[in-house]
């Protein structure tokens, strides 16, 4: 391997960008080149952060001996198999979240993973957002203990949006992409399995054939219990917005920032060396590359996650 790690990283969209900016600033990462479509704009994104090539083809990049690593930013229903033609190939691969929308895909990506030899991590960015490391630290410690979550996924996105208000290709899901956020978090923050689970959803809309609202509700081994509601419907504010009701005091994490019940802010700027949670998710992908070692939200740590989600998806399709 390189002085610096050689990574390739593919989608130049709303994520691409994401994941763009917080390897700027990881000095032993170095983006070799940027995949996407159409090649206009995935040639302004190079531009925009000195990446010096630019290309459609993913097969020829995962061909080279010098790309080390992939970030793949793609549309949600490519994820699992240029995540599996990644390892395949060779590549160590941080896949954006979700890693699969059926659990069929996700468990063969795990397969492949498990026998590959190569990193294989998924951006379960909640794990890394200072606001939950912050929160995890102190439950890890036996400080506070989950007593209940509250989690609310609330957008606008009534068409074919990213997250920068660009049309695209694809259609977002609110169980196997927002909800898996969510999910994967409960399970990481209770350090327990969720033995319980339950969903469902409004009408499905009559042009993107997906559910525009819906309600899940979980149970920890530990006996927490988690309600989510998501909402494609919802006009403002927008965003994810965790509660935690805990043992020892009440906890809001908004993304990177955290207050308590009483909406004190709670300083989590020492929590780790940023206060971006996509940076320091870059920051673990490459960190455990250089040390040969399984990252956090490696491919068979959020497994159980996707298992739930298909649990979920069962129930909802049975009505």
């Amino acid at each position: 391997m390189a002085t610096k790690l050689r990574l390739a990283v593919v989608g130049p969209g709303a994520f691409g960008v994401k994941h763009l900016e917080g390897l700027a600033r990881i000095p032993d990462a170095e983006v070799a080149v940027l995949v996407g479509q159409p090649l206009e704009q995935a040639s302004a994104v190079a531009d925009r952060f000195a990446v010096a090539e630019v290309t459609d083809d993913l097969s020829a990049v995962l061909a080279r001996r010098d790309i080390d690593a992939v970030i793949l930013a793609t549309p949600t229903p490519l994820h699992a198999a240029q995540a599996i033609a990644c390892l395949k190939a060779g590549k160590h691969v941080e896949v954006e979240i979700p890693m699969a929308d059926s659990l069929i895909d996700a468990e063969e990506l795990a397969r492949i993973a498990a026998a590959s030899g190569r990193i294989a991590m998924v951006g379960h960015t909640r794990r890394f957002n200072p606001s939950h490391q912050w929160l995890h630290k102190r439950i890890v410690a036996g400080e506070i203990k989950i007593q209940a979550m509250d989690v609310q996924t609330f957008f606008f996105r009534r068409t074919n949006i990213n997250a920068l208000g660009q049309p695209r290709s694809w259609t977002d899901h609110l169980l196997w992409h927002h909800a898996a956020h969510s999910i994967d978090l409960f399970a990481y923050q209770t350090g327990a399995p969720i033995v319980a689970a339950q969903a469902m959803q409004g009408p499905i809309h009559p042009t993107l054939g997906i559910a525009m609202d819906m309600s899940i509700q979980l149970k920890s081994a530990t006996g927490a219990i988690c309600t989510l509601a998501l909402s494609f419907n919802n006009d403002g504010p927008l965003g994810t917005f965790f509660r935690y009701i805990c043992d020892n005091g009440t906890y809001i994490a908004r993304y990177d920032d955290l207050v308590d019940g009483k909406e004190t802010p709670i300083d989590v700027s020492g929590v780790d060396v940023s206060m971006n949670g996509i940076e320091l998710q870059d920051r673990e992908f490459v960190a455990a590359i250089r040390e040969g070692r399984q990252p956090n939200a490696a491919v068979a740590d959020v497994l159980p996650c996707y298992r739930v989600l298909g649990a979920l998806d069962r129930q909802l399709a049975a009505g």
